[in-house]
């Protein structure tokens, strides 16, 4: 059985799984298996009583193919980290195509317009009031988990504080009385954005690098950089897969491409502080791992990087 959401994050190829488990995307552990156990509960087959096979059936293959994975990640501040670094570029690259995502619900629309003031306080309103009925019934859990989707989706992008005019009913719009209407020394729209060749690979990089596999998002953003090799974000996510393998000569290659590419990349910038920290500023002097140090189980080699790497996915710069 699938579970098809076609809403907000969703529909850009990306699991929302804080939409998944109903929570605001700045939620803390604590607060994600609070609310993991409350969904727990609802799906469980003894609160269930009464409901057919189907919908029983139906209950189980939600918790164990979207609840319970969104809550193994964001329980893990490593994983977590890693996922709101995706979230923040994902918000970067769509803040600059606002003009073009279109919004579904009314709530959504609603907080597109709210005032930066508000914004913060209104996103948490709006996502509570939808969670509450989340799953109080299945057949309105995959409608109510796109909405919530939908209102993450605007607030990464209004965080980004890039959100320009756009059209009535996409981020950002203003009522369909103020869309038409412009102030005489209002600046021009500013040029239609250029896709990146590269853009596609790094998405698809990202996703990888959510599910720890950093040996696939290597091939993809190498792939991608070669379509676009002055692409700073490529060079930066290049970089830090690169550390977290250990191969600190290979990620100060990229790492320096990257903040040739664009100095105040904020995510090189911070793959080069850790960098800096693993070399004492001296990356020829790197401990350089043997080959068959690379075939340690994957707990091992996660424990002797979390340190290093875990706090590294924060940045929120992509080109």
């Amino acid at each position: 059985m699938s579970f098809s959401i076609k809403h907000g994050l969703f529909k850009y190829d990306l699991i929302d799984h804080y939409a998944i488990l109903g929570m605001p995307i700045d939620s803390d552990p604590k607060q994600v298996r609070k609310q993991y156990l409350k969904i727990a509960r609802n799906l469980h087959p003894d609160t269930l009583k009464g409901k057919n096979d189907a919908e029983k059936k139906q209950a189980s293959e939600f918790l164990s193919k979207l609840v319970n994975p969104a809550y193994e990640l964001l329980s893990k501040p490593a994983t977590a980290s890693e996922y709101e670094l995706v979230l923040k570029q994902t918000g970067k690259r769509l803040a600059g195509e606002s003009g073009k995502v279109a919004l579904e619900s009314d709530i959504a629309k609603q907080l597109a317009k709210t005032p930066p003031a508000s914004l913060d306080a209104s996103y948490k309103s709006a996502i509570k009031q939808i969670a509450s009925s989340q799953y109080e019934s299945l057949a309105h859990c995959i409608e109510a988990t796109g909405q919530l989707s939908e209102l993450n989706m605007v607030y990464l992008i209004r965080k980004q504080g890039q959100v320009a005019r756009t059209p009535v009913g996409s981020v950002g719009a203003g009522n369909s009385s103020q869309g038409s209407k412009k102030p005489a020394d209002a600046p021009p729209p500013p040029p239609p954005k250029q896709s990146s060749p590269a853009e596609a690979y790094i998405r698809r990089a990202q996703e990888y690098i959510e599910k720890k596999n950093y040996a696939k998002a290597l091939l993809e953003l190498r792939d991608g950089i070669k379509l676009e090799p002055n692409n700073s974000a490529g060079h930066a996510l290049l970089g830090l897969c690169y550390l977290k393998q250990n191969q600190a000569t290979m990620a100060k290659i990229h790492i320096n491409k990257a903040l040739a590419a664009d100095p105040n990349n904020p995510l090189a910038l911070q793959g080069k502080q850790a960098l800096d920290r693993l070399t004492g500023g001296n990356t020829a002097a790197a401990p350089k791992t043997p080959p068959k140090a690379q075939e340690k189980p994957a707990e091992t080699k996660g424990k002797q990087q979390s340190g290093l790497f875990g706090g590294l996915f924060r940045g929120d710069k992509k080109k």
